[in-house]
């Protein structure tokens, strides 16, 4: 079994495609009016807009992404107008990662590939 999507709920359509075409880097596949995919790998990150579809939710925790070029993402997330909530750091659990909200104030993180912690092996356990 595997997750392979997430509804993230937008009061603005047209301004979370913005900002997350921009942050990701790829294109919207606007295959359904009230949603926009988002393919990341084998993930889809679906913003749905809220006037049509108010079932959705805001999400309860962050939404995590991988990426190998941490800083580079990290410029694309302030100059989309996040509002950056910790910048890059190495965490604990040795993760480099930084930490953002979209424009409905999400929680985003961004995690650099290299250092992924996946739950298993850590020292603690």
């Amino acid at each position: 079994m595997r997750a392979f999507r997430i509804a993230v709920p937008a009061s603005d359509l047209d301004r979370s495609r913005a900002f997350y075409e921009r942050v990701l880097g790829i294109d919207a596949d606007c295959t359904v009016p009230s949603r926009l995919y988002f393919h990341c790998g084998e993930f889809v990150v679906a913003l749905v807009d809220l006037s049509t579809e108010a079932s959705v939710h805001p999400l309860p925790d962050h939404l995590y992404f991988a990426t190998g070029q941490l800083e580079h993402v990290f410029e694309r997330v302030v100059a989309a107008g996040a509002d950056i909530t910790s910048p890059i750091e190495g965490r604990p659990w040795g993760e480099r990662s930084f930490y953002c909200r979209d424009p409905d104030g999400h929680p985003l993180c961004f995690v650099d590939d290299g250092t992924l912690f996946l739950g298993r092996g850590a020292d603690w356990s």
